[in-house]
């Protein structure tokens, strides 16, 4: 059998993840995206929208198409940063208080199954793999940009 590569093992976990959520959302009614927005604003503070895309490492229109999606079902509210008037800070509603409730246990019950079956050692270890693939991408010391040194050009 043919040794499976990193970036495999971590695709289909994640896939797998991913899907065990959006299971768990769709009993509420929602989506892991949502649940994931949720758990990401402040809820006593609210949270500056344009803080939320970085802190979920969202693109701003799939962000844009949650938020509008929460805003209809009841979770979330806009209101204007009192100290930035030209920016929004994005608060849940009581409704959306009890669905982060919700998303926060999905996301602990699932930390605690993990840990039930994988010693704390080798947990370490995972994390210091994830920091390690972190790291290597954010130094981009995987795929280092080639810049064409050449500046001859041929002619006709």
């Amino acid at each position: 059998m043919k040794e499976k590569t990193i970036d495999y093992v971590l695709r289909s976990t994640w896939m797998a993840v991913q899907k065990m959520y959006n299971e768990e959302a769709g009993r509420k009614d929602s989506t892991m995206a949502t649940g994931f927005a949720l758990i990401s604003i402040d809820p006593e503070e609210g949270t500056p929208s344009t803080a939320l895309g970085p802190k979920m490492g969202m693109e701003a229109t799939s962000l844009s198409r949650t938020l509008k999606a929460m805003e209809k079902k009841g979770l979330i509210e806009r209101k204007p940063n009192p100290d930035d008037g030209r920016g929004v800070l994005i608060h849940l509603t009581e409704f959306g208080k009890e669905m982060r409730d919700f998303s926060k246990n999905v996301v602990l019950r699932f930390d605690e199954a993990v840990k039930e079956h994988v010693s704390e050692e080798e947990l370490k270890t995972f994390n210091k793999v994830a920091h390690t693939i972190m790291e290597l991408i954010n130094n981009k010391r995987i795929y280092k940009s080639i810049k064409n040194t050449s500046t001859k050009t041929n002619t006709i």
